[in-house]
Formats: structure tokens, sequence, C-alpha cells
């Protein structure tokens, strides 16, 4: 992951919001080729969520609505992580993602039977209860550590230090990892601080309500508090029957929304992958009561699956994740995520929500507005149910730049190239021409480059050997280089095209070139 943050920065994808100053945890800025990149992502998903699709229309809303929008979704009241604050450092971390463990050792014989196995060197327990443990158990302290790639490899480590440090005898014990919300009474004056290592030091899990609050108007009171959105599916639901009144669409239809959300994470990590100020691409699609939702719901994981696939993500990198009933919010039938192989571990990129009609019956409860479909086929009124895909622009832009890293060796030389889809890569071409003191090469490659750019973000370069400009780059992902050369100018007017992950060149007119380009970038 720190190669990929450090290409970030190097090449002017990401950068830490307001560095200069230290920066701010939780925000970033993207730079010249990551507003580029993040802008494509956007494009991409609108163009072939709404564009090429006859039942989904678009909807843009502002980032503060009235404040019963978020009593009605149940912000206000429940929309909380349980927090745990460190009393010595002052430190906050999410209960979710704090993991702790009694460090037990024994000091006599482990007998196993069947196929249960003990690895006491990574003190792993495999198979089923027939076990059984001749001698003494004791519990020497506890070790904690926080959510990351290597969180059971730390907590071992701890494990192993603790009891070399007391000076223990017997062997380890398979460590029971609970995260912060399992805490028992009286564990906590037990679990050491991740901060500090002083056991006590941790306050019991106490919910933090994760909006962002604000004023609206000139008065600093109740009357003008406000929040900054943590979601953008709000906006499709309170804003139904003008849709509906003003459109032609049909059940089964969806609204699709753009749009940044701001959520106060009481801990910031992975980058991008979880910070407080982000872009959310999510669409209601509003079904009939009746309707199988099931296979509505089928059919939107997989939609989703094959669209990221389309824009260049490896299909073996993907997987599902259906949330157990007993986690799952008490109005919804069913979820599924879509889980990416981050590295650092597989986490959720796409969310998947069958959210019945709970949303629209929560604004027509406090509202006072009917939010309702009339249709024509029974002739009645009814209160659509919802599918809703909903995904992060920030989780996809670092979803492509991790599956798209790759080192390789070309020529004898290592070269560090970013594999991505061309539609995806902020310059779709590098146009070169051969050397800088030949007029008429030069404008020539120039004049292909004018044209060039009227169509796609290209680039002009005209520094340094032909394999150091087509480094530059394969190293921020420009799929194709386009040399203007002599052949171009004394022969048959041809160009060399350069494919960057082949490293293959070919010789095209300017009419193949353009029309090879359009297949490649645009798929026509």
């Amino acid at each position: 992951m720190d190669t990929i943050v450090a290409l970030c920065k190097r090449r002017g994808f990401v950068y830490a919001s307001s560095e200069i100053y230290g920066g701010l945890n939780g925000f970033f800025d993207y730079g010249p080729l990551g507003s580029e990149l993040r802008r494509n992502i956007r494009n991409a998903w609108w163009e072939d969520m709404v564009h090429r699709r006859d039942d989904i229309v678009g909807l843009d809303c502002s980032i503060i609505s009235h404040p019963k929008v978020w009593e009605a979704s149940g912000h206000i009241q429940g929309f909380s992580d349980p927090m745990v604050d460190c009393k010595e450092s002052k430190q906050r971390y999410r209960a979710d993602q704090l993991f702790f463990a009694p460090v037990r050792i024994h000091d006599g014989q482990l007998l196993t039977t069947g196929e249960t196995t003990l690895e006491t060197d990574s003190v792993i327990i495999k198979g089923d209860s027939q076990q059984s443990i001749t001698g003494s158990i004791t519990v020497i302290g506890y070790v904690s550590a926080i959510e990351s790639e290597r969180t059971n490899d730390e907590l071992l480590d701890k494990a192993k230090d603790l009891k070399r440090k007391l000076g223990k005898r017997g062997e380890l014990l398979a460590l029971e990892v609970r995260d912060m919300t399992q805490v028992q009474p009286g564990e906590e004056k037990e679990i050491p601080s991740p901060a500090t290592g002083k056991p006590g030091s941790l306050t019991p899990p106490r919910d933090f309500n994760l909006m962002f609050q604000t004023y609206v108007g000139a008065l600093r009171d109740e009357s003008g508090v406000a929040y900054l959105r943590p979601e953008t599916a709000q906006g499709m639901f309170f804003n139904f029957k003008n849709v509906v009144d003003t459109t032609r669409v049909k059940l089964p239809f969806g609204v699709a929304q753009i749009g940044r959300s701001f959520r106060n994470e009481i801990t910031p990590r992975n980058f991008i992958f979880r910070s407080r100020e982000f872009e959310q691409m999510e669409m209601e699609y509003f079904i009939h009561p009746e309707a199988d939702w099931q296979k509505e719901h089928r059919a939107w994981i997989d939609w989703c699956k094959n669209w990221l696939v389309s824009i260049g993500l490896p299909a073996e990198m993907l997987s599902e994740y259906d949330h157990p009933k007993a986690k799952l919010a008490f109005y919804s039938r069913g979820t599924t995520d879509i889980m990416f192989s981050y590295p650092f571990g597989v986490q959720e990129l796409w969310g998947i929500a069958a959210r019945g009609d709970y949303d629209l019956q929560q604004h027509i409860k406090h509202s006072g507005k009917m939010l309702e479909y009339f249709d024509e086929a029974t002739k009645t009124k009814v209160i659509p149910h919802v599918i809703e895909p909903a995904v992060g622009v920030d989780r996809i832009f670092l979803a492509v730049l991790c599956s798209a890293y790759y080192e390789d060796v070309v020529e004898g030389e290592k070269r560090t190239v970013l594999r991505l889809h061309p539609r995806l890569a902020p310059i779709k071409a590098g146009i070169f021409p051969l050397v800088k003191n030949k007029p008429e090469l030069l404008a020539r490659a120039e004049g292909l480059y004018k044209k060039l750019k009227r169509r796609w973000n290209v680039f002009w370069d005209t520094g340094g050997a032909i394999g150091r400009r087509y480094r530059r780059m394969d190293e921020i992902g420009t799929p194709f280089c386009i040399t203007v050369d002599f052949e171009t100018i004394e022969k048959d007017g041809t160009v060399t095209l350069r494919e960057r992950d082949s490293t293959k060149q070919v010789r095209l007119s300017e009419d193949e070139l353009i029309a090879h380009l359009s297949r490649e970038i645009d798929g026509v």
C-alpha cells in the first residue's frame, strides 16, 4: 500500500489536503492526474447507468437539506459508531476496529483427536472441540491492535513479547480475538491502549454521531442547526414525487445521483478508502411492491460486478458477501456487498441493498406528504419498494490503482506501469515528435496533437529520449504513445503507435489511428 500512496503523491494523483499546514486527517485533494481519473470513473458510471439505459434518470441534490430529512431517515437518532477513547493519549478509536485478546498459556499437554491440530508457532487451533488440555491455563494479560492488514500478526507478536517480558513458561494458546464492541464487564481495566500499551486507559464504548453539524442563517442556536449530508440517497427519496410528476418514468425505474458526502469518521484509515469527505455514486431502483425483489436484487448485483470488470478490475479480485439476517437493519430484506481484495485485505467496494419501502414511508410519516405511484395496470396507488446499489468513487479509484499497478522489465530495464483501462486513463495518448530540431516534423506532430486534443485528453512531450518518454507515460497509465518520425514526413505519412501493456508498435495512417483510438477508448 505504501507503494501506491507514494506513486499517488509523486505523479499527482492524490495529495494530503492542506499539506503545507500539516494536513487534515481524513481529507484528500486530487491532483491533475487524480482529478482526471476520478472524472473518468464518474463519467463511465453515469454513461452506463443513466445514458445507456431507458429506465433510469439523474438527479443532483444540494449537500445541505432540511434537518427533518435526517430525522426521518434515522440519521440523527441512530447514525453513530461506538467509539473508545484512550485517556492517556487522547486518541479515539472505532470500537469495531480496535481488537484485543487475552493471552493464555498452558503448562501441560494439548491432546488432540480426529482432524484437530495445533500450530503452536502461529498459535492457531484448527478443527472441532475434540481436544483436551492437561495441566493449568493461565491468563497472563491482554494485547490490543488497531485493524489493519496484519492485525492478527501484530497481536501474536505482542502476545509473544508479553510472555517473554513476564518470564512465563508454557505454550501460548490460540488467541481468541474480539473487537471492543464485544468487551465483557471488567475486561476494560485489563486491555492496554494501542497508543500507550497501558492497561485500563481505554474508556468503555459509547456512541458517536458521524454527521457534521453546521448552521444555516445568522443565528447560532437550535433553530439554525443543519447537517452536511452523510449520504446522497435521501435526496432521491424526498424528490420521488417530483421525479414522477415531471418525467414519464414507469415502474420499475431508477433515480441516480453522484455527489459529495461527509462523515465524521472516528479513525479514517487506509488512505482514501475511509475518509471524512468522499464522493458517492448511488442509484435507487424503485420496483412494484409485489415484484420479485430477490430477482431484481440479484440482477443488480450482477450488473454491478459486470460493470466493475468492464472498467478493468480483475474478476478474480472480486467476491460477494451476504449480510447475515441477524445483522440486517430491521427494514432490510437483504444486502450483498461486492468485495475487493485491497492490499490491506478484502473490503467492501459496492453495497447492493433491498430496502423495502422503509425510506418512502418514513418521509411520508415525517412530512405529511404522500409519496406514491399510480399503477396504471391496477388503477391503484402504491408505495414502491427499492433496490439500492451504492458505491464510493474513491473506493473504485483506489481499487483501480491497486489492480492496475505492475512492475516488469522492458529491454532490460525495470518499469513501473499502471495498466489502466483506456476508458479511465487520465491521459489517453502521448504525442511525441522524434526530434525537436526539425521544424517540419514538429509541425506535423503538433497538428496531430491539436486534432486529437479536440476529442481526448492527450499529452505533448518533446523532452528526452523516446524510451524515457515511454516510461513516463507508462507510470501514469497512458495506454498509447504516438511518435511522429522521419517516415511520417518523408514517406507514407504513417505514425508509430505504441501500446502500453505489450509495448508492441505498429504503423498507422492518421485515419487508421483515429479509428483505432475510438475503438479502444470509447468503444465505438
